[in-house]
């Protein structure tokens, strides 16, 4: 039997009220079946769609999935819902929750942004059988492009590649299939490039490769952001605990995001962690699954 579902589209992470990541988000999806979900995912074909249901825990239950498979976390999709769920008046207050199969996870409302809590990063260094070459390779980068790389997670694990400057990362020829087996070798969403703009409005600029869940090329990706602002105040690049950091600029066609990371720094270490931004709800489709 089939079933109508109404899934909103939500920008997420806009800029001055443009570009930004959009996700779909379907809500009271209580009674759909994960077969049901996936579906919907596929048939939006965005990078991430959010599910909405009860909780008996938190504000909301979030599930997320992309065209190819369920996801433990999403940023841009959360900002999406919680954002959604604020503009149709289903949360009071500034303070607000999600339950997902990874745990609870705090949210902040602030004015028209929503921020959500990471836990802290884990940070790894590239195992035996990755080689930096071949990261590099995958991006289409010679080996001296690349300044370093390392895996880290707050929740989802990503490989963060520091790239040597913005012209390198803006011509970045990704191996699809090298970044899918690096990938499964690490279990990783994805391969999030980076360069340091210390003289810009964002403090770096990010491409987000994640073919193993069938993205391409995302322009807005709020789990990776995250740990990468974290890096860079532990490396001494950035010293502020409110900072922008900026991604889909150098995607075809950009859609620029611009991402807040939030830093609580008690005894020069990190304590608390939080990246946030603006969405946009830009249409609605009803779909039969």
């Amino acid at each position: 039997m089939t079933r109508s579902v109404d899934v909103r589209i939500v920008t997420a992470f806009v800029k001055d009220g443009q570009g930004g990541n959009p996700a779909g988000v379907v809500l009271d999806a209580d009674a759909m079946t994960a077969a049901q979900k996936q579906a919907v995912a596929r048939l939006v074909g965005l990078p991430e769609t959010a599910f909405v249901s009860r909780s008996s825990v938190a504000s909301v239950k979030l599930e997320f999935f992309t065209p190819t498979r369920q996801i433990a976390h999403c940023g841009h999709a959360t900002i999406a819902a919680f954002s959604l769920l604020r503009q149709l008046g289903h949360l009071d207050g500034n303070a607000a929750s999600k339950e997902t199969i990874d745990g609870l996870r705090n949210i902040t409302l602030d004015g028209d942004q929503a921020f959500m809590a990471q836990t802290a990063p884990v940070v790894e260094a590239l195992p035996p059988g990755i080689a930096p070459g071949d990261v590099a390779r995958s991006l289409g980068l010679a080996a001296a492009e690349l300044n370093d790389a390392c895996v880290v997670s707050t929740g989802n694990r990503f490989l963060l590649v520091d790239v040597a400057t913005p012209q390198r990362l803006a011509g970045l020829a990704p191996d699809m299939a090298a970044i899918t087996r690096i990938s499964d070798a690490l279990d990783l969403i994805g391969v999030y490039a980076y360069v340091v703009t210390p003289d810009g409005l964002a403090r770096a600029t990010t491409r987000m490769f994640a073919p193993r869940y069938g993205i391409a090329e995302e322009s807005g990706t709020g789990m990776a952001a995250g740990p990468l602002g974290c890096l860079l105040w532990q490396q001494g690049q950035v010293r502020d605990t409110a900072f922008e950091l900026e991604q889909g600029r150098f995607m075809n066609p950009p859609s620029v995001s611009r991402l807040r990371v939030r830093l609580d720094i008690a005894d020069q270490r990190i304590t608390g962690l939080a990246v946030g931004g603006s969405a946009r709800v830009m249409s609605s489709r009803s779909l039969e699954v």
